[in-house]
């Protein structure tokens, strides 16, 4: 059984601001940022054997993420599963950046082959920030 750990003040403040930019992302893909996430969908998700809709997905992606974004700031007696599920999700998105990087598609301001590759790498800090601002991350 897994002992109760508490967070610090900055982890509780990490895991408030990546709430409150889950649920921006997420508000995002369903108004105003809609037409530029579509190039993050990888183009084996809409043209290959699954030929799911683009738009779906980008309107998938904002629900799912308005959903962890309040779960995270709402429930935080699960924050713990919400911070893996969250950086499950995270790392679930990443072949979408791999997709933009490898295409060349220019988005959000990412009209280089080194500002998308910068992206790339901010992924991964996403998934190390879901993990300890939820106290999911092992401590020693």
């Amino acid at each position: 059984m897994r002992t109760k750990t508490r967070l610090s003040l900055l982890q509780h403040l990490a895991r408030f601001v990546l709430g409150a930019a889950l649920i921006t992302a997420g508000t995002g893909h369903l108004t105003f940022a809609r037409k530029e996430f579509p190039a993050q969908v990888p183009k084996m998700l809409t043209d290959g054997p699954l030929y799911l809709d683009q738009d779906m997905i980008v309107l998938a992606s904002g629900v799912a993420e308005i959903g962890l974004g309040t779960a995270l700031v709402a429930l935080p007696k699960a924050r713990r599963t919400v911070g893996l599920i969250a950086a499950g999700f995270f790392a679930a998105v990443f072949p979408g950046n791999i997709s933009q990087y490898l295409t060349g598609t220019d988005a959000f301001g990412l009209n280089s082959d080194r500002a998308r590759f910068g992206r790339l790498l901010f992924q991964p800090m996403l998934i190390a920030w879901a993990l300890w601002s939820t106290g999911a991350w092992p401590r020693r």
